[in-house]
């Protein structure tokens, strides 16, 4: 079976930081993914507010998650902090994927990498929106 890969941009557009919790280790003691996609969607949310955004409010249309993929790389463990670097990337006419990586702060290891793909959508309408230009020019890898 093929394994999943996840081509990152040269450069990222926005950087947050998260700590690593006792809540997000599971029995192997090490991060679950489960709590990954958690941490992976707060800095999502922090990506959109850096840019005085929400989820349900860019340029006045919403976001949809469509799909997630993710390559895990090494592992993470309690009390570490981790460094998550995003932008927006492969835009199409309804959304676009959000790329990150995450990284151990103090060491630089990469714990794992991926993408969340959105689709922006009007929610008044209940249908899917055109991309808004705004956000392209400000969200994407340079």
């Amino acid at each position: 079976m093929p394994r999943i890969t996840v081509d990152l941009p040269d450069r990222f557009v926005y950087t947050t930081e998260l700590a690593v919790y006792i809540n997000h280790i599971n029995y192997g003691h090490h991060l679950d993914n489960s709590a990954l996609l958690a941490l992976v969607s707060e800095a999502r949310v922090r990506f959109f507010r850096s840019m005085d955004y929400t989820e349900l409010n860019v340029d006045g249309v919403g976001i949809i998650v469509a799909d997630v993929a993710v390559q895990y790389r090494s592992e993470a463990f309690h009390g570490e902090v981790l460094l998550f670097e995003l932008a927006a990337h492969d835009f199409n006419k309804y959304g676009c994927d959000i790329v990150w990586k995450i990284s151990e702060k103090i060491s630089g290891r990469e714990v794992a990498r991926g993408k969340t793909g959105i689709l922006f959508f009007d929610y008044a309408e209940k249908k899917k929106a055109m991309v808004p230009p705004r956000f392209q020019a400000r969200a994407a890898s340079p």
